[in-house]
């Protein structure tokens, strides 16, 4: 049987955020997600009765291999609860012109996918105390992260920010992957993540601001 998907949306805009903030990129949304963050700016996608097309992995391939663009993103919801995204990946995987990254919510266990032979790039929320779901993260992921994978925390209050602090130290993150603490959008002043970077000295971590919603409506779609 043909692997299929339940595709949100589709859509061409550049890279909000991560290393690749500002460069082109192809996002496929898948629909669901097994989390509830206070915060969440896709709930809309997350239900079992969000709307969807549905997809066969030759149509999904075709559509990213068509859309000639190299930064594919994989979002969601929550793309690692997808049914048939091994299958996906593998595919995926097979393209050396394609580069794929998943963003993925931090409380999925990334080894089996870690492990292809042409694995995608993470980029992995660790969810903070604000967001109420800090009790679902998978800690064991961080053992399988590498140099081209990048780990996020949204914070939204100077709790969150200890907090991050507390995980980025405890787990060497700054070694492994990059590490990246972004605002939760209007919640917090930017200049607080700032002075916080400055007093605890915490090199090579990245402040980052969602660069799609200062460019765009904060909730406008497919941007």
């Amino acid at each position: 049987m043909i692997p299929v998907y339940k595709v949100v949306e589709i859509f061409e805009s550049i890279n909000g955020e991560g290393r690749k903030a500002g460069q082109l990129a192809l996002f496929v949304r898948f629909q669901k997600c097994n989390l509830n963050c206070s915060y969440c700016d896709t709930r809309w996608a997350n239900g079992e009765n969000a709307h969807y097309n549905l997809m066969d992995i030759n149509e999904l391939y075709t559509a990213i291999t068509e859309s000639k663009i190299r930064n594919i993103t994989l979002t969601g919801g929550e793309p690692l609860i997808q049914k048939n995204i091994y299958e996906l990946l593998l595919k995926l995987g097979e393209n050396s012109q394609l580069n794929i990254e998943i963003e993925t919510n931090g409380s999925v266990e990334i080894k089996r996918f870690a492990k292809l032979k042409n694995p995608p790039s993470f980029t992995m929320d660790y969810k903070l105390p604000g967001s109420n779901m800090e009790n679902n993260m998978c800690l064991e992921n961080f053992a399988h992260l590498t140099s081209k994978d990048t780990i996020k925390f949204v914070a939204g209050d100077m709790k969150d920010l200890e907090k991050a602090r507390e995980i980025i130290e405890k787990y060497s993150l700054v070694e492994k992957c990059a590490v990246y603490i972004s605002p939760v959008f209007g919640k917090i002043e930017l200049a607080l993540i700032v002075e916080f970077l400055k007093k605890y000295k915490m090199n090579g971590v990245n402040m980052q601001l969602q660069m799609h919603k200062i460019i765009w409506d904060p909730e406008m779609k497919g941007v």
